[in-house]
């Protein structure tokens, strides 16, 4: 269905066919009661609204000001003094009480072995038998040059005695003229050098002798021994390896475990407080429900500059071999400190820029900030180890409030410090 279009006049208005009455005007009277409508309302928001929380807010800084003059109560503790001794668990690693790696020390052909690893052999034991050739050649040569330095004195022996009886004969000769002067001492001088040559002949027979000795030391070698009571840990040879003197070529390897040794690490706080024969109890994984006793047999009495660490070493009896060379254990200690600790409740620290500190309540009901250093944090409870000398009254509970100098009011039940392990009850509130 066609719509009627409107038709523009000449002056702009649409032609609607009819004519419009003219809009009506406000009175001024309306306009009067509309503007103190709206002064009304937003009059009443004025009232209900800014007006009360301005009034809080001037209350709360009344009640603040009021708050900052009163003295504030807290509620203190003392220091409790705790043991000297600190137990510590250190990690270590097991090693044989002895051990030792076996190498040759004559030339040859191993000939025979006895022993393989996880055999346990006394010590003296034989191990390894090694063929020695060489040294057998050589121990013939020394026999005939000993013998024949042996010879040489005999020999010389005999030459000293014809010289002493020439001289003889030529000192009886001499005075009837038959033997001249000069023949009297060449033939002295001749005693002489068949004299010395006898020293020489016993020297020479000396170092024969040294040399044999040496040469029957050096096949002593030939038979590999076990130089203590212990257990074979490694066989490197077999039946006819050649061999020769040095580390090159290892034999055997001969731990003994019966005994063992734990070497831990002391740090530097507890070092001090190490001593022989202090108990230590060992544990290690393989056997979950066990603890090794202990000792500790030595330490090193110096600390390590890179790690500030004292090499320390527990000894344990193992009889039955049920702990490993090269395992690792853990190793408990009780060490006594070198100064006195004491236990304050966690609540009861101060940690800002400033540092760690305490409230302490001086005689004269103020604050005073103590700087402390703690030596262990338990959770509930902190050891203080410089800071404290155990009469103090500590603020059990800190808060910003409690600034330098300030007055408080101490509450009539103190409670001590709670006790290690349990958390700390709850202070009163400040007010």
């Amino acid at each position: 269905m066609t719509q009627p279009h409107e038709a523009q006049g000449s002056d702009g208005k649409a032609e609607l066919g009819f004519d419009l009455p003219a809009p009506a005007k406000p009175s001024r009277t309306r306009l009067v009661a509309a503007g103190v409508v709206f002064a009304g309302v937003v009059g009443a928001a004025f009232l209900f609204g800014w007006w009360p929380k301005h009034r809080a807010a001037s209350n709360l800084a009344t009640e603040t000001s009021v708050a900052a003059d009163a003295l504030l109560r807290v509620e203190v503790v003392t220091p409790k003094v705790l043991s000297s001794n600190r137990a510590v668990v250190l990690p270590g690693s097991i090693r044989p009480l002895e051990e030792t790696v076996l190498y040759p020390r004559a030339n040859g052909y191993v000939h025979k072995w006895f022993f393989d690893i996880g055999d346990r052999v006394k010590e003296g034991q034989l191990l390894a038998e090694i063929e020695t050739p060489e040294i057998d050649q050589q121990i013939a040569q020394a026999n005939a040059e000993l013998a024949r330095a042996q010879a040489g004195v005999l020999q010389s022996k005999a030459q000293s005695q014809y010289s002493n009886q020439a001289l003889d004969r030529v000192n009886k000769l001499a005075p009837e003229g038959v033997a001249s002067q000069q023949e009297v001492d060449k033939t002295a001088a001749q005693r002489d050098v068949d004299v010395s040559s006898i020293a020489v002949a016993n020297a020479n027979v000396g170092a024969m002798t040294a040399n044999l000795r040496r040469l029957m030391q050096l096949k002593s070698f030939a038979r590999v021994t076990a130089p203590f009571d212990g257990t074979v840990t490694a066989r490197n040879v077999e039946r006819g390896a050649l061999v020769t003197p040095g580390t090159a070529s290892p034999l055997f390897s001969v731990a003994q475990s019966d005994t063992v040794r734990v070497f831990v690490q002391v740090p530097q706080g507890l070092a001090a407080g190490v001593r022989a024969d202090l108990p230590a109890k060992v544990s290690v994984r393989e056997y979950p429900d066990r603890v090794f006793e202990g000792k500790v047999a030595r330490f090193a009495g110096a600390l390590d500059p890179a790690t500030r660490t004292m090499n320390t070493e527990v000894r344990v009896p193992n009889p039955k071999g049920e702990l490993f060379a090269g395992t690792y254990a853990e190793v408990a200690l009780t060490l006594p400190t070198p100064h006195q600790v004491f236990e304050v409740p966690a609540s009861a620290l101060i940690n800002d820029a400033d540092g760690l500190r305490v409230a302490v309540v001086d005689a004269q009901e103020q604050i005073h900030q103590v700087k402390v250093v703690i030596e262990r944090d338990t959770g509930a409870t902190l050891e203080i180890a410089i800071g404290l000398t155990g009469t103090e009254r500590v603020v059990k509970l800190a808060n910003p409030a409690l600034l330098e100098g300030r007055k408080v009011s101490v509450s009539a039940a103190a409670a001590p410090a709670a006790p290690a392990g349990s958390a700390p009850a709850p202070a009163s509130s400040a007010k």
